[in-house]
């Protein structure tokens, strides 16, 4: 892990702040990414949380940048907050924070089923969002998402196929997006989800068939995001014009 994102995660710890590290770096603990240069955190949004919140801010430098603004209002309707570093040791980092997300489950319960992470050599530990409210997080329109999913979720059956329990069963049938993959867990784990039409697909059909099922999911997944993300837009957009003026 790079000491900027080190620094950034124990001045967070130091803190007491309440945040979860999502994105990026949260797909590289999981064994989804190989790299990434940003920290994404999802924060509780309580005034002592974010006394604390603003104080690791504080000590890391970090500025506001782009819009919107680091105001309360604003992460409540969704937006992200975006924050550049300039304390030594962690130069340039971005640190982008969110607290309401599209399809996530609200804080408390984020926090609730949360991983703690440890890094043993530099006797670090940090929480981390749990692997299925990171999956969640991830389906956007962006195409970068879709890939990610994909290998979180080989990832994790990889790493647990031969420690199955219902709640991993019950996520792989739901979230795989690999036709193999999917057709052996439906093989190996028969039941239900709210999954039925891919399933099925994957019981039934050759690998063609089952990408086209997993492609109707990310395209209905997609719009949602679309639709959910243009209002917002649109109050970006507002802000940046009433800047502008």
């Amino acid at each position: 892990m790079r000491a900027s994102i080190l620094k950034v995660l124990s001045t967070m710890n130091r803190s007491g702040a309440k945040v979860l590290l999502m994105g990026g770096q949260a797909c590289v603990y999981y064994g989804g990414a190989e790299f990434s240069i940003d920290t994404d955190f999802a924060v509780l949004l309580e005034s002592e949380n974010l006394k604390n919140l603003v104080a690791a801010l504080n000590e890391l430098q970090a500025k506001a940048i782009a819009v919107p603004p680091f105001k309360v209002d604003f992460l409540e309707r969704g937006h992200a907050v975006h924050f550049r570093c300039t304390a030594p040791g962690c130069d340039e980092m971005r640190v982008d924070i969110m607290a309401k997300m599209r399809g996530v489950a609200p804080f408390d319960e984020l926090w609730e089923r949360r991983t703690t992470a440890f890094d043993t050599i530099n006797d670090l530990e940090f929480e981390v969002m749990a692997l299925p409210d990171l999956v969640a997080a991830k389906k956007t329109q962006r195409d970068k998402d879709w890939p990610m999913i994909r290998a979180l979720l080989e990832a994790h059956y990889f790493k647990f196929h031969d420690q199955a329990s219902p709640e991993r069963v019950g996520f792989w049938r739901q979230e795989l997006r690999t036709p193999a993959l999917l057709r052996e867990v439906t093989r190996l784990f028969p039941g239900h989800t709210a999954r039925e039409a891919t399933i099925l697909a994957a019981q039934n059909a050759d690998d063609a068939q089952i990408e086209r099922a997993l492609r109707d999911e990310e395209e209905r997944e997609r719009e949602l995001d679309r639709i959910y993300w243009r209002p917002l837009k649109a109050e970006l957009e507002a802000v940046r014009l009433g800047r502008n003026r």
